[in-house]
C-alpha cells in the first residue's frame, strides 16, 4: 500500500519546494495535482491532500496521485495550459481565472451576490451551479467540483470603513474583469498579480491592498504588511477542482466512476469544514496582532450600494439567468 511521503528535493524532481506525493508503483497511472497554495491548514491544501490519500488507497494499483502545492510545479499563469498539454492532470484554480475560456464563472466574482458561504454552496448544488461545471467542456476542461475557501475581505495600508477610503489606492486582484470593475467602482486601481507575488508587493508598496479569505490572509501573512482587514464579506473565493476531458476519457469506466465518486465525497467533506477553518484563522490573525475592522449596517450599505452596479455591467456576458439564480440562493 502506498503512503503519502514528505519533502522532495528540488534537484531530484525539478520543483522549487516540497511536494506531497505517493511512492507510485510500476504500472500505475501517475496523476499530478498542482495548485498555488502553501501551508498545511489552508482548505485547498487539506482537500488536495485528502483527495490524493483517498485515490491512492481506493484505486491502489491503478492511479497514483502526486500533489504539488505552492506553485512548485506550475504557477498561476501556466497551469491551465499545462492541463491542456497533459503535463498535469488535476488543478484547483480560483474561479476568477477562467475569463479567457468562459465569462459565466464571473458570477462568482460579483460583489455581494452571496450573503454568505451557505448561500454560495446552495447555488453550486443547484442545477445552474452543476451545469456550470461543464461550461468549458468545449475547451477540454471538466469541473469535478467547487472547493470553497470562504468569503473575501479587503485589507489595505489604511483602515477601510467606507468605499471612499479606497480612493486612489492600488489593489491586487486576480485577472478577472469583474474584480477589476469592482475595484474601480470603489475608486481604487486594480492591479492583476499572481498570488505568489502578493506578500512582496504589499510589503514594498507596489500595491496598497488586497482582498482574500481569512485562511489566505493568515497563511500568507498578509496581515503583517497591512494596517488592517475589513470584514466586508463582499465576494466569494472558491476553486474549481478540475481535470481535462482527455484524462477523464483515458480512464476505464469503473476507474472513472470511482474517481468521480471520490472527488464528490472529498468536496463535500472539504466544504463542510471550511467555515470552522475560516473562523479559526480569523482568530489566528487577531492572536498574531492583526487588526480587523467590523462594519456597521450603515457602512456596509455604502459598500453594497457602490458595487451593485457591477452586476448590470456584466449581465450580458455572464447571463441574466445565471445571475438571478445566484442571487436567489
Amino acid at each position: 500500500m502506498k503512503k503519502i511521503l514528505g519533502t522532495l528535493s528540488a534537484v531530484a524532481f525539478a520543483v522549487s519546494a516540497s511536494a506531497s506525493f505517493a511512492a507510485c508503483d510500476a504500472g500505475e497511472k501517475v496523476v499530478k495535482l498542482s495548485h498555488v497554495t502553501g501551508g498545511t491548514t489552508h482548505p485547498k491544501v487539506v482537500a488536495a491532500n485528502n483527495f490524493a490519500e483517498r485515490v491512492n488507497k481506493d484505486l491502489n494499483g491503478k492511479l497514483c496521485v502526486e500533489v504539488y502545492p505552492n506553485s512548485t510545479l506550475f504557477g498561476d499563469s501556466k497551469e491551465l495550459e499545462a492541463l491542456l498539454l497533459g503535463d498535469v492532470q488535476l488543478l484547483a484554480p480560483s474561479l476568477s481565472k477562467f475569463g479567457s475560456y468562459t465569462k459565466k464563472y464571473g458570477v462568482f466574482d460579483l460583489p455581494f451576490i452571496f450573503k454568505d458561504m451557505d448561500a454560495a454552496m446552495a447555488f453550486t448544488a443547484s442545477k445552474t451551479g452543476k451545469d456550470l461545471l461543464n461550461a468549458m467542456e468545449d475547451v477540454g476542461f471538466v469541473g469535478l467540483g467547487y472547493w470553497m475557501s470562504g468569503m473575501k475581505y479587503f485589507s489595505a495600508n489604511k483602515p477601510l470603513l467606507v468605499p471612499s477610503d479606497a480612493n486612489g489606492l492600488k489593489f491586487r486582484v486576480q485577472n478577472s474583469d469583474v474584480a477589476k470593475a469592482m475595484i474601480a467602482a470603489m475608486g481604487g486601481s486594480p492591479q492583476p498579480m499572481a498570488f505568489s507575488e502578493v506578500y512582496g508587493a504589499l510589503q514594498t508598496g507596489v500595491v496598497d491592498g488586497q482582498e482574500n479569505t481569512w485562511s489566505n490572509i493568515y497563511t500568507k501573512k498578509f496581515f503583517e504588511v497591512q494596517d488592517s482587514t475589513t470584514q466586508t464579506s463582499h465576494q466569494l473565493l472558491a476553486y474549481l477542482f478540475m481535470t481535462s476531458k482527455e484524462f477523464l476519457d483515458s480512464l476505464d469506466a469503473d476507474t472513472r466512476a470511482k474517481f468521480i465518486q471520490i472527488a464528490d465525497e472529498v468536496t463535500v467533506a472539504a466544504n463542510n469544514s471550511v467555515k470552522q477553518k475560516e473562523e479559526a484563522n480569523r482568530k489566528n490573525i487577531l492572536d498574531a496582532g492583526g487588526k480587523i475592522n467590523e462594519l456597521t449596517p450603515a457602512q456596509r450599505k455604502q459598500w453594497v450600494d457602490a458595487m451593485k452596479p457591477v452586476w448590470k455591467q456584466f449581465e450580458d456576458e455572464i447571463g441574466a439567468d445565471i445571475i438571478a439564480a445566484a442571487a436567489a440562493s
